[in-house]
Formats: structure tokens, sequence, C-alpha cells
């Protein structure tokens, strides 16, 4: 895999981190491209969260994530490269988002919302 997790990963920039997601969802793209009834549905989920990914970086192109965020998309990444069944690429088009999302995501401050 391009890029496994390890006990080293430093802090790395969001567009770096995404950018890495964002080729690993491009080629799960493909794979599930690959069941022609779904190419269009395929095409459409890329599309959106591709460029809902993209704003990650948009919104705080100069942030830093700590080790810990950069690790966890690193093993989303190295999950998703794993997946050789086009169905279940399929299955896997809206989770890895949110998975990459939900790391990324800056945190509320303490007792706000």
């Amino acid at each position: 895999m391009d890029h496994a997790p390890s006990a080293g990963t430093t802090a790395e920039p969001v567009p770096a981190v995404i950018g890495r997601a964002l080729d690993a969802y491009r080629r799960l793209g493909e794979l599930g491209e690959e069941i022609a009834d779904e190419w269009q549905y395929v095409t459409d989920l890329v599309a959106v969260h591709s460029a809902d990914l993209q704003s990650l970086v948009e919104a705080a192109p100069d942030r830093v994530l700590a080790p810990a965020v950069v690790a966890a998309v690193d093993a989303a990444i190295e999950e998703i490269g794993l997946i050789t069944d086009p169905h279940r690429a399929i299955d896997w088009l809206s989770t890895f988002p949110q998975v990459v999302r939900v790391a990324v995501a800056v945190p509320l401050p303490a007792g706000g919302s």
C-alpha cells in the first residue's frame, strides 16, 4: 500500500492528507465503475464526495493535522486499498469520505456546540 500508517507518523498539513485520500478515493471509484449498471451512480458519488473532501482543504489550507489524525486517515486509505471487489468498492464510496471527514473535522470548543 502507498501510505500505511506507522508509529512514526508526523503532523501534516490538510492539503497533503486530503490529497492522498482523494487519490485513493478516485482509485476506489474506478474499481466501482467496473459495474456497468452502476457507472452513473459511482460517477456521481465520486464527484460529490471529492468536492466535499476538497472543501476541507479550502476551509483550512494552512491547518496542520495531528499525527493521530494523519494515522487514522492513512489507515482508512490502506483499508480501501485492499478492496478488490467492485461491489464492495461501491459500498465504500459513501463510507470512506465520511470516515475522512470525521477524522479531519475541526473539534468543537469544550462546552460549545
